[in-house]
């Protein structure tokens, strides 16, 4: 049989043949299970347009479609997906233009969203209720996240020659893969991942003698079968103590990340502390508080002119 030629090619076929090419082995499993979820959507939305008729109107049609069911975030990592691949179309000659010009992003009503990071108050205030024992617990484990703001997989990973007391730094070189019943190493998110981190002195101290008697190539955390769910909970219940609002093991990073944005300190210097790939990432998580901080700059500005006549 003769084969089809490029532009009579189904979407959804040329998207799987581009993750084949361009993201299997070159991304983490979890992240390329999330391509493949977006190219089982494009058979279900669309499961006959083919490359040729994809055109401006038919691409924003997909994307209305899938809005329907999904919050306006969500719509726009399903589009950055498929970009990706219709910009490579253009490229190759398959498709003359590029449909993805000028597209509107909609979404269904977004859910009721719970607070995702604390203020330096309520920080504080959980701290007061950590039990720091002699030996390392999981309440260690919070506080280690909050003054790192380390991903949980990558906080899991640590063992006692990650860290580097005298010069007070913390090296980032892969994450636990927690999911599987015994537990394994695996690489990080992404090269941007793999960092030195700058502990402050206290917390060098205080590891520095919680880790001093351990194999220096275990993960100091992992005694056993983790769960992503036991540590929230104990998170839970220190909240709940504390009286402040109830967040996340992953809430903490994100308290970490806010808070040395309202410190003053400059995006690129928090994205390679997050592990971010590029900046572009944490102006996008922290746009709430970047627009904020440039109301505030705002204030700043004038009041300055305003003293120079």
């Amino acid at each position: 049989m003769p084969r089809k030629k490029k532009s009579q090619q189904l979407f959804h076929e040329y998207f799987k043949e581009w993750i084949e090419l361009y993201k299997v082995g070159a991304i983490r499993p979890v992240t390329l299970q999330k391509y493949y979820m977006s190219q089982q959507k494009i058979m279900e939305l669309a499961p006959n347009l083919t490359m040729g008729e994809l055109n401006r109107r038919n691409y924003q049609t997909l994307l209305n479609h899938y809005a329907l069911t999904h919050e306006k975030q969500t719509t726009m990592d399903f589009h950055h997906q498929l970009k990706s691949a219709i910009l490579d179309a253009v490229e190759e000659g398959v498709i003359e233009k590029n449909p993805t010009r000028k597209i509107i992003i909609k979404g269904k009503a977004p859910r009721e969203k719970k607070q995702k990071f604390l203020n330096q108050y309520e920080l504080q205030k959980l701290f007061k209720q950590l039990n720091l024992k002699d030996t390392i617990n999981w309440d260690w484990f919070i506080l280690l996240v909050a003054k790192t703001g380390l991903r949980f997989s990558e906080a899991l990973a640590l063992t006692p020659e990650d860290f580097d007391f005298q010069n007070q730094k913390l090296t980032v070189r892969r994450t636990w893969n927690y999911k599987k019943t015994k537990g394994e190493f695996q690489p990080t998110k992404n090269e941007s991942s793999k960092r030195k981190i700058q502990l402050d002195w206290k917390t060098a101290m205080q590891f520095s003698q919680l880790v001093k008697n351990m194999e220096p190539d275990k993960p100091i955390f992992v005694k056993g079968r983790v769960f992503n769910s036991t540590v929230n909970n104990r998170l839970k219940v220190l909240c709940s103590k504390a009286k402040i609002p109830v967040i996340s093991i992953h809430g903490l990073r994100h308290t970490h990340a806010s808070l040395l944005l309202f410190a003053g300190v400059s995006i690129a210097s928090v994205a390679r502390r997050l592990g971010h790939s590029s900046m572009t990432t944490t102006q996008e998580t922290y746009l709430h508080i970047i627009r904020e901080l440039e109301n505030q700059d705002s204030d700043k500005i004038m009041r300055h002119l305003s003293t120079l006549m």
